[in-house]
């Protein structure tokens, strides 16, 4: 079922519930993991670069979704130099150096900040 369906269904006076949780299941579905470098505990920042503050520390042999990416600081990681960085959640960037997407490129749409 595609989001727009699901707006109809709401928008028909459906309680909602159901079709929230449609929702979420169709964005979930659309999400691909990807594999943290090995052996690397990775700083998560409040944004796109290393001036960013640092607001969680993920442990080795995390995965992450990738929502969105933008350009921000050049870092240096086991994936090559790389001036994109992951939002993997509200508010929560990693340098993309140390994510294994398999593309020295975007693999992901490019972020509204």
């Amino acid at each position: 079922m595609s989001v727009e369906r699901i707006e109809e269904t709401v928008g028909a006076g459906d309680t909602g519930v159901i079709a929230e949780a449609e929702i979420a299941t169709a964005t979930a579905a659309a999400v691909t993991y990807y594999p943290v470098a090995p052996g690397v505990r990775l700083n998560v920042r409040s944004g796109p670069g290393t001036g960013y503050s640092i607001v969680r520390v993920l442990p080795e042999g995390s995965k992450v979704a990738i929502y969105c990416q933008t350009p921000g600081t050049n870092v240096s990681g086991p994936y090559g130099t790389s001036n994109i960085w992951d939002n993997i959640a509200s508010g929560e960037f990693v340098s993309d150096a140390f994510v294994k997407t398999g593309s020295d490129g975007y693999v992901a749409s490019r972020c509204a900040l």
